[in-house]
This record gives C-alpha cells, structure tokens and sequence, in this order.
C-alpha cells in the first residue's frame, strides 16, 4: 500500500506545494510524541526488573523471610529513593511529550491558518476574476447586438430604397451596371449616409455601451466636433499586461477596439468595415472564451487544493490520536478543520457550475458534451502502438548502421587511399540529420526528467496538454528520422558502388532534404501537425527578432539554436553544394573556398547569438527596462565577438590573433559560465542552506547538482580543441568536429533541465499554476 505522503506527493499541484499541509514535518512531531511516551513506559517498568531477575532462578523455602526482611530494610531506607527517582524520570517524560504534543498542535493550527489564508485569497481572486469576465461577456454581447442591429437597419434601408427593378434576383453584373447607371439612387443613398452621420451611428452606439459600462477612453471620450466637421473619435488603446501569456492575442488585442469602432465610420456601401468588425468582434470573443477556460481550470486546481488539505489532516489527526490516545483533542480539531474556510465554502463550487453553463450557453449553442470538451480535455491515451514503432525503427536504425559500417569498411572509403569526394560532400549533408536527431533525442530525455520531477512544462512552455509532444513521441520522431537518414546512406553507398554518376548520387541526398523539408510544412493532420506548426511560428518569430513579443518558448528556442551552429553550417554547405551544382562544374570548391562562402558562414555563426540579444533587448524594453536583460545580450554579444576572432585567426594563424582568441574566448566563456550557474539555474547562491546551491532544490541528491556543474564546466571548454587543433593521429578532424558538436549538444540538453526546474522554482515561488488571458475591454489611461 501507498503511504500518503508519497500520494500526496503525487497529486498535489507543484505550483502551490509551499501552500499545502506539511505533511512529512507534522509526521516527525508525531514521531516524537511516540519516542517519549514509549520511553516514559520503559522507565516505570526499570523498578520491577531485579525482582523479575530473581523471581527466574526459581521459588526457595527461605524466600517469605527474605521478603519480610527485604520490605522492612527497604520501606525504612531504599524504597523512597527509588520512588523519587522514578517519579522524577516519569515527570521529564510527561513534560516532555506533553511539550511535544503542544508543538505538534501548535504547528497544526498554523497550517490550518496557511492553507484558509491560501484558499481565501485564490478564492478572492477568481471570484474577482470571474465577475470580470461575466461583466465582458455583457459588454460583447451588447456590441454584437448592437453590430447586428445596425447590419439589419443597413439592410432594410438598401430594400426600401431600391427600385422595383432591383427588388427581382439579377446578376451582380446586371445590379453593377444599374446601380452605376441610376443618379437618383446614388443621390438617395447620400442622403442616407447623411442621415446615419446625423443620427447615431454604430460607432457611438458601441462607444455609449462601452462608457456605461466603465470603459473610459484617453482624454475625453468624444471630441466635440466643431463647426461645419464630423465628430471626432477619441483614440483608444489596449492595456496589455507584461505577463501576457499568448503572441496572438497581444499582437490582436491592441488594435481590437480602435478597430472596431473606428473602422466602423469608415463603412462604404460594399461593407467592408462591416467584415473588419466583425472579425475583431471574433477575436475578442476568442479571448473572453480562453479567459473562461483558464478560470475553470484554475476552479478545479482550488478544489482540488481543498480536497487533498482536508485528507491530508484527516490523516494526521488519525496517527496523533493513535499514538498519544487523545481522542478529544483529534475530535476537536477535526471539527475545527471541517468549520474551516477551505472546507465550509461552495463559493467555487458555484462559480464552476455558473462558468458551465455560461459556456454552454454562449461558446457552445447548449452544447453540453462539447463545451466540457473546452473545459475540462480529456488526455489522449498513451498508445503501445507508438512504443511499438519506437522499437522497431530503433532496431532497424541499428541493424542499418552496421550494414553500413560494414559495407564502408570493405569500400575503403575512409581510408586514406579512397578516392577524395565521398567524406568531403556526404559528411555535411548526413551529421546535419544525425545533429537534429539527438537534439530531438535528448529532448525526449528532457521530457521524461521533467515528467518524473513534476516539472510542470507544458505550462511553462504554454502549450495544450493534449497536442504537446510526449517523451514516446520524440523517442519515435528521433528513431524514424535517423533509420530513414541511414537507410539514405546505406543506399547511397550501395549505388556509389556500382559506379553510378556522381550527378545521380547527389540526387539521393537532396532528396532526402527536400522530402523532410516538405513534411514539415505539409498542411495535412499527420505527423504531428499542431507540433511542426508552433515549430516553424517560433523558428520565425526568432528570425524576425526582436519584431515579435518575447515569450518563454521563444528564447528557450533561441538559446538551443545557439548551440546548433554546426547544423547551421551544414544546411549553408548543402543548400550551396545542390544550388552551386546546377551552374558550376565544381561545386566543392565553390561552397568551401570562395570568399563569400566563407562571409556567409561567418554571418551564420553569429546569426543565433544576435537573434538571442535581440530578444533580450525586446524584453528590457517590454519588461521595465530592467537591466538583467541588457546583462544577458552582453553574454551573446561577448559570444559574436569570440566567434569573430576565431574567425580572423582561421584566415591569417598567427600569434598575435592566437592571444586574441584565447583571451575573448576564455572571457566568454566565464560570462556564460557565470550565467549558467547563477541566472539560468539559480545556483551558486553564497546565502544559501545549500552549499553553493539554492534554499529549494528538486533534486534529493545534491551532488547531482556539483557534478552537473562540473560537467557543465569541461563542457563549456570545448571551443580549446577547435583552436589548438590537437594532433590526435589518424582521426579525421570532421569525426572530431562531430564529436565536438554533438556534445555541445549534449550540454545544452543537460542544461535544459536545470533551466525548466530554475523556472519552475520561480512559477512555484509565485504561486502560478494557471495563466493569465489578457481581456480585450482594458483601456490605458494616457495623458497623451
């Protein structure tokens, strides 16, 4: 059976786990209580123990007298002593563990007032939250109405004032030409349109529904219009808070309303301020919907919250009135716990039916069955299928390996007699796919850390729980990508064999480049479509930096890019060896000594370390101009710089650029080294409880966390052998470039733990378990 501390454990919300009973301390304090009054009964036993050990060696004739003299002799003298003593052991042990027993309730009553303090102010909050988002469900309703009514008296004005002719079906040629054609009707409509202007348009009645129900705009609401002009709109901004959980709603929100309410005076008779409005009206009600979805979960997370609180003292309350039989005080407490804020409130409860059946209602057209699907998503089942094929492509990727590794061997082409070609075009072209499956590989691994420590990723990373990638499925994206990347080779060696035209041969690589590239951004439900599609929306956001907002999954991103310059160099290498191909006879010398092969490849090393600054640079803005964020691009700018120089060093080997590279690259590497360790990871904290770690560490064993420091170090220090060029005998250096890559690579997938666990820590520290959906009716108050 499962004790319940591990259950607790287990279920509780890691988020908020600082706010729930603990339940381990208040175990020990019960474990105490049991240690002295099992000690008190041992002590008053001690006095009985030498008549005992006499009473064994059997009954002697002589024992009545013995036993007379004994309690005479002994009432007169030894018998007070003894009494003394054993009351006064019995005394410091009743003491004692009635001490204990008043700690143990004492700090039972401090966590009682912790978890109704907790409960209390997230009740608060989503009470709060929840008569916002009702009171911007009226504010859409009655915009839509009121979009709906105008339509409709648009309409009617379009059929009364049409002639008769117009009234019958026609072609839209025939009501062009006639429309055109018909002067009193474009008079007419004039006039109509003068009339709206006159009246009140749609504009001031959104503008009127907005201001009645406490929307304020900058400045005055209205401009007076003066004289002989149209009234005047007052502009309208969107307040969106920094913590805005989603790209699409920030880039869309801010323009929502000014758009629609100004939009709508720029209306023609085609209607297409019409079909703007109406779009915005979608997506703010795209935004109120996500609102409600967020609030519902963050409902369920506090009942559950409640739920495993209140067994959580049951159980204890069980083992203190076992151990110490104070069944009066367990009583009364338990009562009390049950009177308790937490326990006796059905304020959530009610919330949670009312944000039911308003979903229903207004998302869902009375759908009940679907609005639960928004609501409350069921996790998709973990298919042995998918474990299935994870087996057999990794069995065919071995067995493929070797038959290339064999068929390599008895080819000869690695050897230093081989024909020179084969290394030089192919290496390039498959280390690229073999440098992007263990990145996928490794993130797989990172999925399963993060699973087994409650690192809770998916909210970290804002993605939905039922399209994220699971650890099976990245196993199974690594497995088939690499078996279909060895399987090219094993062919191409095969073909290369039969003396095939090297035109031929350089067919089988690209396509292989061609077809994965069209998978991934093939447009049909398969392989994984939701994930290849956040893919390539962050893969452009990074590249257009610093345009887009900066969100957690874009820099984590970035920063893995940043140690995927050799897969970068690769991809220019192929993309100039097939395009060099088709116009030069020698495509190798092409793409690997002319010099503006070897700008372009300067550029795309420090391509990754700019896009990363300019996302720190976005965020300093965004953020309050706080200065940790110019901070952390100095550490990518020192990166460019040292990437520089190796670079000027590469062209003219002197000594002079020698100490250069090694004084930049020595001084970055501190830099990243110092922001691993204490920004990234949180670590190297000199106050801390743990020795050069942090106060609160996931991880049980804390030498993982030296030696991942460690590791982190040598790793760090790789860029050494790319400088030196070590001799290291027959190995060719493109092995040892390979090497050298993939345990970058491997860095960056140990350092990705420890980052998602740093951040988790702060979610935690912040009590954020559920994310905060910007509302579309929240205006900025400016002076301006």
């Amino acid at each position: 059976m499962v004790k319940f501390s591990r259950e607790l454990e287990a279920q509780l919300i890691p988020e908020w786990k600082d706010a729930f009973v603990d339940y381990r301390q208040l175990k020990k304090h019960i474990k105490k209580i049991k240690l002295y009054i099992s000690t008190s009964a041992t002590t008053t036993t001690i006095p009985f123990s030498g008549h005992q050990s006499r009473r064994r060696f059997g009954f002697s004739l002589l024992d009545p007298i013995r036993a007379a003299l004994t309690s005479r002799f002994s009432t007169s003298l030894d018998h007070p002593i003894q009494t003394d003593e054993e009351k006064l052991h019995e005394l410091v042990f009743v003491r004692l563990r009635d001490d204990e027993v008043k700690s143990f309730m004492e700090k039972l009553s401090e966590e009682l007032e912790k978890v109704n303090n907790f409960y209390t102010t997230k009740e608060s909050d989503f009470l709060e939250r929840g008569e916002a988002l009702i009171k911007q469900l009226q504010i859409l309703s009655k915009v839509k109405q009121i979009f709906h009514d105008h339509h409709r008296r648009r309409q009617h004005h379009r059929r009364s004032l049409s002639p008769p002719s117009l009234a019958s079906p026609a072609s839209p040629a025939s009501l062009l030409s006639r429309l055109s054609s018909d002067s009193s009707l474009s008079e007419s409509m004039e006039e109509t349109e003068e009339a709206e202007s006159e009246g009140t348009p749609v504009a001031d009645e959104v503008i009127a529904v907005l201001e009645k129900n406490g929307v304020s705009f900058i400045g005055s609401a209205r401009n007076k219009a003066k004289k002989g002009e149209k009234p005047k709109m007052a502009a309208m901004r969107i307040h969106i808070p920094a913590t805005t959980p989603g790209r699409t709603i920030s880039a869309v929100s801010s323009m929502i309303w000014e758009d629609l309410v100004n939009g709508s005076r720029k209306e023609g008779s085609g209607g297409g301020g019409d079909y703007i409005s109406r779009k915005k009206i979608q997506c703010a009600e795209k935004m109120i919907r996500g609102a409600f979805i967020e609030l519902y979960r963050g409902l369920g997370l506090l009942k559950t919250y409640s739920s495993l609180n209140m067994v959580a003292f049951t159980k204890i309350l069980k083992k203190f009135e076992k151990v110490s039989n104070q069944q009066q005080a367990s009583t009364s407490f338990l009562k009390k716990v049950k009177r308790s804020h937490f326990i006796s409130s059905d304020k959530v409860v009610r919330l949670g039916d009312e944000v039911e059946s308003i979903f229903t209602e207004h998302f869902t057209g009375h759908d009940k069955k679907k609005a639960m699907k928004y609501l409350k998503p069921q996790q998709p089942k973990e298919s042995h299928m998918i474990t299935f094929f994870v087996g057999l492509f990794t069995g065919s990727f071995v067995t493929l390996f070797s038959v290339y590794a064999i068929l390599a061997h008895f080819c000869g082409i690695f050897s230093s007699t081989s024909k020179s070609g084969y290394v030089e075009t192919v290496y390039p072209i498959f280390s690229m796919f073999a440098l992007l499956s263990l990145h996928i590989f490794l993130y797989g691994c990172n999925l399963i850390a993060w699973r087994s420590t409650r690192i809770n990723h998916n909210f970290i990373f804002e993605f939905k729980p039922n399209t994220a990638l699971k650890h099976r499925d990245a196993f199974l994206i690594c497995a088939s990508f690499m078996t279909t990347v060895v399987g090219a080779m094993v062919i191409h060696l095969l073909l290369r064999s039969t003396n095939v035209s090297s035109h031929h041969l350089d067919a089988l690589p690209g396509i292989l480049l061609l077809t994965f590239t069209g998978l991934l951004i093939c447009p049909f439900n398969i392989f994984y479509r939701s994930t290849r599609y956040c893919f390539l929306r962050v893969i452009r956001n990074i590249v257009f930096s610093p345009l887009y907002r900066v969100l957690m999954v874009d820099f984590f991103m970035a920063d893995q890019l940043t140690s995927q310059i050799p897969f970068l160099r690769h991809m220019e290498f192929t993309a100039c060896y097939f395009m060099a191909g088709i116009f030069q006879t020698d495509p190798y010398e092409t793409c690997t000594h002319s010099k503006q092969y070897k700008l372009l490849a300067y550029v795309i090393s420090f391509m990754p370390y700019y896009w990363r600054a300019m996302q720190c640079v976005r965020r300093y803005i965004e953020e309050g101009y706080d200065n940790k964020h110019l901070a952390n691009a100095g550490k990518y700018v020192s990166a460019m710089l040292a990437a520089a120089v190796r670079w000027k060093y590469a062209a003219e080997p002197n000594t002079l650029w020698l100490a250069a590279v090694i004084i930049s690259s020595t001084a970055a590497t501190f830099y990243q080294l110092y922001w691993d360790f204490v920004q990234d990871w949180g670590l190297m904290d000199l106050r801390s409880k743990n020795a050069w770690l942090r106060d609160e560490l996931i991880l049980k064993n804390k030498s993982i966390y030296y030696v991942s420091m460690g590791l982190n170090f040598v790793l760090r220090l790789a860029w050494v052998e790319s400088v030196m060029r070590l001799n290291l005998g027959q190995v060719d250096h493109r092995l040892v470039d390979f090497l050298l890559a993939s345990l970058e690579i491997i860095r960056r997938g140990h350092w990705n733990f420890y980052r998602l666990e740093n951040e988790q820590l702060n979610n935690a520290g912040k009590f954020r378990a559920v994310k905060t959906v910007p509302l579309p009716f929240r205006e900025m108050e400016s002076d301006g």
